[in-house]
């Protein structure tokens, strides 16, 4: 946060919570990207990029699964404002040093709330559908890692995770 002690914003003075009234807020570009892992035995990395998975093609489901599910943030998180993005992308990469696959989400809109919620929705959801399609491969697996990495546009200003790739 820029200056002042940090608050929480979706608890009115009464403490209850409530959505944040956003009406008085200037529209600007507001983009923001988080990633998240699944971590796996190299044999199940190996079936998936050979696309073996008894359930079909892992990697373009989870990228469809996270896109829908960004748009539907506000259906999913209770105080989060429906938002009209303008853009979502998700990107799966192979990681060796998992091994496993890693899983970057960037959500873009011009309007008056961020979009971190949806980012970070994406990519949970995108690898909660990368267990799904393997798990009957490897119940093993582990999700890890989600958290955003950046944010631009609104109030509050840029954030920049400091060991972000």
């Amino acid at each position: 946060m820029s200056g002042g002690k940090p608050g929480l914003t979706h608890i009115d003075a009464s403490g209850e919570a409530h959505m944040v009234d956003v009406s008085d807020k200037a529209e600007t570009v507001r983009i923001a990207t988080a990633e998240g892992h699944v971590k796996m035995a190299p044999e199940t990395l190996a079936l998936i990029r050979q696309g073996n998975a008894k359930k079909g093609d892992v990697i373009g489901t989870a990228r469809l699964a996270g896109i829908m599910a960004a748009k539907r943030t506000a259906d999913l998180i209770p105080l989060c404002h429906p938002l009209m993005l303008t853009k979502v992308t998700v990107e799966i990469e192979e990681d060796a040093a998992l091994p496993g696959l890693r899983v970057t989400a960037t959500a873009k809109l011009t309007g008056k709330t961020g979009v971190e919620m949806e980012a970070l929705t994406a990519v949970s959801v995108a690898c909660l559908t990368i267990y799904d399609m393997a798990k009957a491969a490897d119940k093993a697996m582990e999700i890890g890692g989600v958290r955003l990495l950046e944010k631009s546009g609104g109030k509050s200003g840029d954030f920049r995770r400091p060991e972000a790739r």
